[in-house]
């Protein structure tokens, strides 16, 4: 991500020697080069169950797939479909069924293999998220919404930083309103902002149009695909909506827990 000027194999052992070479991806956290090489995400073999017995419902079966860097990439479907199920696996919001087959690669690390614990760290400074509720702290201003999850991680923000995302998406005479005191446009911008500014390796946006006219829906599709195309970010996008087809390199339909269609734009994968 150096580009970016909003951004400043399991284990083996040899029979022989009885040496031990650990994957990167297994390794508390792969190192910034490591990171870089691999894709933003790489998925095999993720299944999803709820319930037992005649209960059971099946959200996913044996989805696979891969996201590289710098791609915006919309996962559609209908209600029930499992997109929603998908994505939050994908940014370790749920898990999936536990079977030998199964990962999900962020950044080259597993975050299947992870406890809570260092899920939770990995997310905060490696996932950045977008929801159609924006959920802003009511009581923080947009600066201090924006610096929240460097603050939560103990990190030091830089000042100037800030002030080129905040420039980038059009919100810096905003910074010191609280989120009533902003437009809903506005504080999708902030939430986006938020989301960028730990420079995550794959930014998740869930329905985040849903909850915003046409004229600010365009906006705020727009900022997102010019933070993947002009900055290099890596962002993936559920919805029903399907006017973000529109704005994004790559669209992916789940139906029935399977992915049923993967599309680029200029012909099928």
């Amino acid at each position: 991500m150096s580009s970016n000027p909003l951004h400043s194999s399991t284990t083996s052992a040899t029979s022989t020697s009885q040496t031990t070479t650990q994957d990167p991806s297994q390794t508390p956290w792969a190192s910034g080069a490591e990171r870089e090489a691999a894709p933003a995400v790489l998925a095999e073999h993720v299944s999803r169950t709820y319930g037992d017995g005649e209960l059971k419902v099946t959200a996913l079966n044996d989805v696979s797939l891969h996201i590289e860097r710098g791609t915006f990439t919309a996962v559609v479907g209908p209600s029930g479909s499992g997109k929603s199920t998908l994505v939050h696996c994908l940014a370790g919001l749920d898990s999936p069924d536990d079977r030998p087959e199964t990962s999900i690669r962020v950044g080259g690390q597993d975050i299947t293999r992870m406890n809570d614990k260092k899920l939770t760290e990995f997310r905060r400074e490696h996932v950045g998220f977008v929801f159609q509720a924006f959920n802003l702290v009511p009581v923080l201003t947009a600066r201090q919404n924006i610096e929240l999850p460097l603050t939560l991680a103990g990190k030091k923000l830089q000042a100037r930083r800030l002030e080129r995302v905040a420039e980038a998406l059009g919100i810096s005479e905003r910074l010191d309103h609280r989120p009533d005191e902003l437009s809903g446009g506005q504080q999708q911008r902030v939430a986006i902002a938020r989301a960028l500014i730990t420079e995550p390796d794959v930014i998740i946006a869930d329905e985040p149009t849903g909850a915003l006219d046409t004229e600010t829906t365009a906006q705020v599709l727009g900022l997102l695909a010019r933070t993947v195309h002009e900055e290099g970010n890596t962002v993936v996008v559920v919805t029903h909506d399907a006017r973000v087809a529109d704005y994004t390199d790559r669209t992916i339909m789940v139906q029935d827990g399977r992915i049923v269609s993967d599309e680029r734009r200029g012909g099928a994968l």
